[in-house]
């Protein structure tokens, strides 16, 4: 059952890692083109569209996070899960504090430096989300190799 779950949090990160890279290099230097006049139709299409993609993944990876600081599977070494929860938590939190109050500014008041500050302030996220994905493969190493 660890196993299962270090598989599912894993898999899950790596969904994400995808994901904030295509944000990183693809949508939001799209969306930082739009005119004023459309940017609050699409910031709000952004936002539900990206919800649909991004929920499933987002909830394995918090509840299997958690999970793995509780039952470890056997082999890997105590720092990793909590590395993973502290990424898990500067991912998260950059994109409370930082991507959906512009995400919002985006959908009400929109300005023409809102979408470029979004690529801009996206990094934290697409790198927490990386090291996370490489976190979960070296758990999944361990776990394999039953290496602590």
């Amino acid at each position: 059952m660890d196993n299962a779950v270090l598989i599912a949090n894993t898999a899950a990160t790596l969904v994400m890692v995808g994901i904030i890279w295509f944000v990183q290099h693809v949508h939001y230097p799209l969306l930082a083109t739009f005119t004023v006049d459309n940017a609050a139709r699409v910031a709000l299409e952004h936002q539900r569209r990206t919800g649909h993609v991004v929920g499933l993944p987002m909830a394995v990876e918090g509840f299997s996070t958690l999970a793995l600081l509780v039952v470890r599977p056997d082999g890997v070494s105590v720092v990793w899960p909590w590395i993973g929860a502290v990424l898990l938590a500067v991912a998260l939190g950059s994109t409370l504090l930082l991507s959906v109050p512009l995400h919002s500014r985006m959908a009400s008041n929109p300005q023409a430096d809102t979408g470029r500050r979004l690529v801009s302030t996206n990094w934290p996220r697409t790198v927490a989300w990386t090291l996370r994905g490489i976190v979960g493969i070296i758990m999944i190493a361990q776990a394999v190799g039953g290496s602590t």
